[in-house]
């Protein structure tokens, strides 16, 4: 009797195992060749799958290369910032394939199928499995799917409505014009000063945010920018990562500071939205900034939660931060680069706003072209977002390509940005090419994606447009720039989330 129980025992503990085995094969073995093998047929060529790894290391050795040393002073950067994306492309064409670890990964340098992706309607294509340990950065709108993603990108939408931005101009100019008075103080002493531009955007960009987004002074947020800048290192060494399960949970020396830094940032924010709270229950709060407006709607419709307006402004913080930040940073390197344009655009804003307004107005802002040009043309050449990934959970047919489920797409915008079948001297720094507009830029219209496209499209982009006129206006009108001798040009995306001067960005101003 024990015997028959211990053989049927050994019989049930034999078949799970082969179970076990069988699955296992399946998805590190016969899953990734077998969609490898559909994708070939179509003709699509790329490398072939390797155990387990895929492409990483390959990945990673291409990015180290790039980064240890810098380019000469030009706008070729493609190479430089998705040096494997590039060689992939140039080696097999503008659709080919990779892998990422088990997973395989299209490449796709095309605007008429990034366009259908991107604005597919069906909900095929997904953000990627995400390694949970990305979670620390933002758990807000941009992770969201579905229904939910649905109602929370209206409530987001509604906080970046032209008529609310308008009411945010005195923030934008009362930052910028704290900002100047600080670097006027910088020249006083030599008529001229070298300051890293990266720093000193992000000291302006974080008090915008703070007084636009939260009603709080740039001394009360500073601690939060300083966390969410180390975690998004952490964040981003994760992301660059094949993720073994369970790993998150380890108490290594690099998961116990992520955990640090999330509990820190989480007690601030709430923290903040605790007085904001309260001051809108006293009626002493104005109700026109970021914080107040999705407060008003959890109180409006119940579909916020006060841990989702946490996360809605970690997203805020860090997203609204580095975006203009990286922007300004890039616009006065290539303004010094071509000095031609920079007086150009500084006799425009000399002729609409005069040399000592300490205020801009919003009517006057938007006659700003020549201004508008040149920050199109910096986010065509430096855009903040390089790489968009998505995951398709189901077979889908996107023009006469059919791809299997599982299969993650990589849509490389700065390729494009770069193509010369969709732009003409792709490679030259020409502001005119916008001088009718986005529309007619380019050969194909939808060849430009500095802020992503389709439903999905950066919500917080024409907030993040607005700030970088008027900081840029402020700066033109009072000081002249070139670049430090020792700027390095060194475009990366590898440290961070986006495109970003890896040396900083020295930078010498004098007063006009």
């Amino acid at each position: 009797m024990e015997d028959g129980m211990l053989k049927t025992m050994a019989w049930c503990f034999a078949l799970l195992l082969f179970y076990v085995m069988i699955r296992f094969v399946n998805i590190i073995w016969w899953r990734p060749r077998n969609s490898e093998k559909l994708l070939r047929k179509q003709g699509i060529r790329g490398s072939s799958y390797k155990f387990f790894t895929g492409d990483t290391s390959d990945m990673k050795h291409s990015v180290q290369k790039a980064l240890s040393k810098p380019i000469s002073l030009h706008h070729q950067i493609v190479p430089r910032v998705i040096p494997f994306l590039h060689n992939m492309v140039q080696q097999h064409g503008n659709i080919s394939l990779c892998w990422f670890g088990r997973r395989p990964r299209l490449i796709i340098a095309d605007a008429e199928l990034t366009r259908l992706i991107l604005t597919n309607k069906n909900g095929h294509f997904l953000k990627p499995p995400r390694n949970p340990l990305i979670n620390f950065l933002s758990l807000g709108l941009s992770s969201l799917e579905g229904e939910t993603w649905t109602k929370r990108r209206r409530v987001v939408t509604s906080a970046f409505h032209i008529e609310k931005l308008k009411t945010m101009v005195p923030g934008f100019s009362s930052s910028c014009y704290n900002m100047i008075q600080r670097w006027e103080k910088y020249v006083e002493a030599d008529g001229w000063y070298e300051l890293n531009v990266c720093s000193e955007f992000e000291i302006l960009t974080g008090d915008v945010i703070a007084r636009t987004a939260f009603g709080s002074s740039y001394a009360e947020g500073k601690k939060i920018f300083e966390l969410q800048k180390e975690q998004a290192i952490l964040v981003n060494e994760a992301l660059n990562t094949v993720y073994i399960p369970g790993f998150r949970f380890l108490p290594t020396t690099k998961n116990k500071r992520r955990y640090n830094l999330d509990i820190q940032i989480k007690a601030i924010l709430r923290d903040i939205i605790q007085r904001k709270e309260q001051a809108m229950k006293e009626n002493k709060e104005k109700e026109h900034d970021l914080l107040s407006i999705l407060l008003q709607c959890r109180e409006q419709t119940n579909s916020l939660t006060t841990d989702d307006v946490i996360e809605e402004c970690k997203l805020f913080y860090f997203a609204g931060q580095v975006t203009t930040a990286n922007l300004l940073a890039w616009t006065m390197i290539v303004l010094s680069m071509h000095p031609n344009w920079q007086e150009k655009a500084r006799t425009e804003v000399l002729e609409i706003f005069g040399k000592t307004s300490s205020a801009l107005d919003y009517e006057a802002i938007n006659h700003l072209k020549i201004v508008t040009m040149i920050l199109y043309e910096v986010l065509r050449l430096y855009p903040p977002i390089v790489v968009i990934n998505k995951y398709n959970w189901c077979e889908t047919r996107v023009g006469n390509m059919s791809i299997p489920a599982g299969v993650e797409l990589s849509l490389p915008l700065l390729l494009l940005h770069y193509d010369s079948k969709y732009w003409e001297k792709p490679e030259e720094f020409n502001p005119g090419r916008f001088n009718e507009g986005i529309s007619k830029a380019s050969k194909d219209h939808a060849a430009f994606y500095p802020f992503g496209w389709g439903p999905r499209i950066c919500p917080g982009q024409n907030f993040a447009f607005l700030e970088a006129k008027i900081a840029l206006a402020f700066i033109l009108q009072h000081f002249s720039f070139q670049l430090s001798p020792s700027y390095a040009h060194a475009p990366t995306a590898s440290l961070g989330l986006t495109l970003q001067p890896q040396h900083g960005a020295p930078i010498i101003i004098r007063p006009t």
